[in-house]
């Protein structure tokens, strides 16, 4: 076991089975989420995706190759649009209406996300981004395979086991093994550190989604 992704993804182990078993994730499959959990969920991952494709943007600025700069911006603004297109049409479909104000999962998630493209260490803000690509890869993969037939939520199971995701995933994975041979020991711990927190944070997001877990204390005028 000497890649990194074989290091980390065996590390995890545990959270991805818990996020696999989560009740969001099992009820999404069988297609009898509750609707104001799914509406929860979209609202936020659309706030979300937005610091998400800031953060692979940072990350490209401060990559070491063209090539793999031109990779993460192609991702920034591609990849993310296909997701934010697919909560658009959620969002018309299920009239979901939108939200402002990120809660305490998403909001932590991205501060996260953004401080380490910003600050840490390149391979370091790398592994960060990296579960987002990864578990949901995972995720979609199984949920397709034992989804209800009929299930309202097709459309989100086909995006994330979609042949062209799927790639793309592998793509980051070989991103990132490859930023982690080419740095010392210090750092590949520092990227295994942020991995497993970032990976913590994707069951915490679905958690929330099915908590409908807010702010315990609106600032907002009533």
């Amino acid at each position: 076991m000497n890649r990194f992704s074989e290091r980390v993804w065996a590390r995890i182990a545990p959270i991805y089975a818990a996020i696999l078993d989560h009740p969001f994730n099992r009820e999404l499959a069988n297609g009898m989420l509750a609707q104001d959990r799914f509406a929860f969920y979209v609202q936020q991952d659309s706030l979300y995706l937005r610091d998400y494709s800031r953060s692979l943007s940072l990350l490209a600025s401060r990559s070491p190759d063209a090539e793999t700069a031109g990779t993460l911006l192609d991702y920034a603004k591609g990849g993310v649009a296909v997701e934010q297109e697919l909560h658009g049409m959620m969002r018309e479909t299920l009239k979901i209406p939108p939200a402002s104000i990120q809660e305490p999962a998403c909001f932590g998630y991205t501060q996260f996300l953004l401080a380490h493209a910003a600050l840490a260490d390149y391979p370091v803000g790398l592994a960060a981004i990296l579960p987002c690509f990864w578990i949901y890869r995972d995720v979609g993969l199984h949920i397709a395979q034992t989804s209800a037939a009929d299930n309202p939520f097709a459309a989100w199971i086909q995006t994330y086991s979609d042949p062209d995701f799927v790639r793309i995933t592998d793509n980051m994975i070989r991103i990132v093994d490859d930023a982690a041979a080419a740095h010392s020991a210090a750092v590949g711990d520092a990227m295994e550190a942020a991995f497993v927190r970032s990976s913590q944070y994707e069951w915490a997001f679905w958690d929330a989604a099915y908590q409908l877990t807010r702010w315990p204390v609106n600032a907002d005028p009533a």
